[in-house]
């Protein structure tokens, strides 16, 4: 059975085109538009790993970071940032929020699914 994604990002483009990725590599993708319905929709889907944007709205992405971790069922989500905000402080913070991988916009398609691929292993 394939792993499940979870994607969350306020961008169209960005979800369409990591959704596109993940499936090429063999995931099943579920998408969320900003932090509250990532938040929602994760006792529903219960995914592999989830990726994770920074600004949104609603509830921005170190808000939902901090949120799952916080949850029992999810402490061992792998967590991946994917965000604009690419500053040493920005990085740092998502990496002591919780977060398993940060990789900053505009993205290496090839890095994006080797780091997905990588901390799906370490799931296991």
């Amino acid at each position: 059975m394939p792993k499940k994604i979870l994607i969350v990002d306020d961008e169209p483009n960005i979800v369409l085109s990591v959704e596109f990725l993940m499936k090429r590599s063999g995931y099943d993708v579920v998408t969320a538009m900003d932090g509250q319905q990532a938040l929602d929709l994760l006792a529903e889907t219960k995914p592999d790993l989830m990726i994770l944007d920074v600004m949104m709205p609603r509830k921005n992405g170190f808000e939902v970071c901090t949120e799952v971790r916080a949850d029992q069922r999810f402490q061992k989500l792998p967590i991946l940032m994917l965000s604009a905000k690419g500053r040493e402080a920005e990085v740092k913070k998502g990496l002591s929020l919780g977060a398993d991988a940060y990789i900053t916009k505009p993205f290496s398609t090839h890095e994006l699914v080797e780091k997905v691929n990588e901390l799906l292993q370490h799931k296991d």
